[in-house]
């Protein structure tokens, strides 16, 4: 990991398209702004790790839940009558 220390409106560069600047820095938070193609996905690393857990947890609950509803739908009394 590359570690630089800059200071309110110091950028670093991405490659060619890509500029961040740091904003603000108020106690222990750092405002952060992103230049980038709109191609260029930027996203939180916190909100990608709980979307990728609930994701997880989705897949291991998926069949229970699939069945419950399917019973729900046809209880297997109604096919009698």
């Amino acid at each position: 990991m590359l570690v630089l220390t800059r200071r309110t409106d110091q950028s670093i560069r991405i490659g060619d398209d890509i500029v961040i600047t740091i904003v603000e820095v108020r106690g222990d938070q750092v405002r952060l702004g992103i230049q980038a193609p709109r191609s260029v996905s930027i996203h939180r690393a916190e909100l990608i790790a709980q979307v990728e857990q609930e994701n997880a947890q989705a897949a291991q609950s998926a069949p229970a839940d699939l069945a419950a509803a399917a019973l729900r739908l046809f209880p297997p009394d109604a096919a009698k009558g």
